[in-house]
């Protein structure tokens, strides 16, 4: 997900432009600039790579200005290269981007026929092109934005400036998140409230199609028809310790060790231990009418989505389909009457997840439920109801706080369903709720076994390729657990229901292959004890992870064993998911990854 800073005021504005998006760097990226105006000109610096060689660049070839847009892109139409870097400028319009630019083609083909040449594989560029066109038929510029504006189709985010002016920029939304902050004498846009968190508290969130016309003193927001909009300003807290290690190497291991109070805030917020009642009061639904559940989502998302759908069924007794967001609305889903959906998505901006969003509520047949860490988000305001999952910023891509922060949420809203249907004894829901309060204390018994993590990653970190296998709830921890290990180490890693390993993937397993196995001592363990043993009997290399009760019958035919905290069946995909990844980020250290932000992703898919 690109970020975009923007400010316009009475003094340079480059190095905080500069020092804005270092604070963005937690999206993804692999080039980024700065352009000002100075003197009725526009100056622009861009560069491949991190920031810091921007800081670089600008050190040895200053710019001035007093305004200014700042970009860091995650390539989508071009390669990383110079040329295709933002901002672009064309014919003194120049432009930075968030999103993709759907009819580029046409426009592209339709503006050389007016003598445009192109400089860049990018959709951006038409976007200065197009108002340059307009620009040269008489329009101004704030008329040249909003005829571009219609022509214009996809998801964007869009800030503006002219070289003929100054003080004027102009920002316009539509499907990628955009902000207003309101200085004193100054203006900013910003991809989020934490971009311009070192500038303002005072923020107003963009609406779709929203024109902001931007000047150093104010802005006005309308339509494309010109029509004046009026838009809330919101005070919002984005602090310093958000973007600071504390002392930790990487955010992401910060992120891991927060997680007992994170999922302890988490769990607070739905359920008062004092009265012991439930917090769901945002939910305008019966839920005892709830026929049918589905859960929608992407990537890591999708994984929490598969751990609850074991929960829904089990102890709430509700059938539940999940999906994944990029298939959901292409296989034309049927929706049943009476049906809740869950949408999930941490940063509540994820393109597939909201048009699978915006396909439900065309059905009129489900309560469309939103559970996201940004409330003022896109798929939080297209929901009928929104569940924060209350992990605040994660600044690490690959996802660890806020995906045991959606686990905890699902299961809390699992049991006030639960009890709405009785579907459990009064004993076994108050069982379940002290695992719940419990939590914390299981997952500092998981980060305390921190030396054993680093030891087996010391194995891992050998071999190419490696699996994770698990049985019923344990299945989609495998899954995640295999994510994390690709997107941080690079390594080869698949995600086995163990009970399939018969079925094929048993012909991979010698010496050189190590498998990750969990296994908890619920219910299921003498199966995953018995796939153990197949492994055993073909020489795989087993690194098991088990409690008390299962390290006696593992421990002799394993290579490696990780003692875990005696948990609940229905609190271990939670534990163990965060055992999985340390493992992960030990790894991926070891082998001199980039843990923070690995290669070609991005924190938030804003484009199909």
């Amino acid at each position: 997900m690109c970020g975009i800073v923007g400010i316009i005021g009475n003094r340079p504005v480059s190095d905080r432009i500069i020092n804005s998006l270092y604070r963005l760097e937690y999206r993804g990226y692999d080039s980024a600039g700065v352009s000002t105006i100075v003197n009725g000109n526009i100056e622009v610096r861009r560069i491949v790579g991190k920031i810091r060689n921007l800081e670089n660049e600008v050190v040895n070839n200053p710019i001035t200005g007093n305004i200014g847009i700042g970009h860091t892109r995650w390539a989508t139409h071009g390669a990383p290269a110079t040329k295709n870097a933002h901002p672009i400028q064309v014919d003194g319009v120049c432009v930075v981007h968030n999103g993709i630019i759907e009819n580029h083609n046409k426009i592209r083909e339709d503006l050389k026929k007016e003598g445009y040449v192109f400089n860049s594989d990018t959709d951006t560029e038409v976007v200065p092109a197009l108002i340059s066109s307009f620009l040269k038929k008489g329009h101004s510029e704030i008329e040249a934005a909003k005829e571009a504006a219609k022509v214009l189709e996809g998801a964007f985010a869009l800030a503006i400036i002219f070289a003929s002016q100054d003080n004027l920029m102009i920002a316009l939304k539509k499907g990628s998140p955009l902000a207003i902050g309101l200085g004193d004498d100054e203006m900013y846009v910003g991809s989020d409230a934490l971009a311009l968190s070192p500038f303002t508290n005072r923020v107003v969130y963009l609406e779709d199609n929203d024109i902001a016309i931007l000047d150093r003193h104010s802005f006005q927001i309308t339509n494309k028809e010109g029509e004046k909009l009026t838009r809330e300003s919101r005070t919002v807290s984005a602090d310093a310790s958000s973007v600071s290690k504390d002392g930790h190497e990487h955010f992401m291991l910060k992120e891991i060790l927060q997680q007992p109070q994170v999922l302890a805030q988490a769990f607070s917020h739905y359920y008062d231990t004092q009265t012991h009642e439930f917090k769901f009061h945002q939910l305008a639904v019966n839920v005892s009418n709830i026929e049918r559940i589905y859960i929608v989502a992407c990537g890591t998302s999708y994984y929490t989505a598969a751990v609850a759908k074991y929960w829904f069924e089990r102890l709430a007794k509700i059938p539940v389909e999940i999906d994944i967001s990029s298939e959901f609305r292409y296989r034309s889903a049927l929706i049943a009457k009476n049906s809740l959906s869950i949408f999930i998505s941490q940063s509540g901006e994820t393109a597939d997840t909201l048009w699978a969003l915006k396909y439900a509520n065309e059905q009129h047949n489900s309560y469309n439920v939103a559970l996201v860490n940004v409330v003022e988000s896109s798929i939080a305001h297209a929901a009928n109801a929104v569940l924060p999952i209350c992990a605040g910023y994660e600044i690490g891509v690959a996802s660890t706080k806020a995906f045991t922060a959606q686990l905890t949420v699902l299961l809390t809203l699992c049991l006030y369903m639960c009890q709405q249907r009785n579907t459990l004894t009064d004993q076994q829901l108050k069982d379940f709720i002290f695992e719940l309060h419990n939590l914390p204390d299981e997952i500092n018994g998981v980060l305390a076994q921190d030396q054993e993590m680093q030891a087996v990653s010391k194995i891992i970190m050998q071999y190419p390729s490696m699996l994770y296998v698990g049985r019923d709830v344990s299945y989609p921890v495998a899954l995640e657990g295999a994510l994390k290990m690709k997107e941080l180490s690079y390594i080869h890693a698949e995600g086995i229901a163990a009970g399939e390993l018969k079925h094929g993937p048993i012909a991979l397993i010698d010496e050189n292959l190590p498998i990750v196995v969990l296994a908890p001592s619920d219910d299921l363990f003498g199966k995953i004890a018995s796939n153990v043993h197949e492994i055993s009997s073909r020489s795989g290399r087993i690194i098991a992870f088990t409690d008390k009760k299962g390290f006696d019958t593992l421990k002799d035919i394993s290579s490696h064993i990780v003692k875990m905290p005696d948990t609940s069946v229905i609190t271990s995909p939670i534990v163990y998911s965060i055992a999985m990844q340390l493992l992960a980020y030990h790894t991926s250290n070891m082998l001199g990854k980039d843990v923070d932000q690995p290669r070609n992703l991005a924190k938030s898919v804003t484009v199909e």
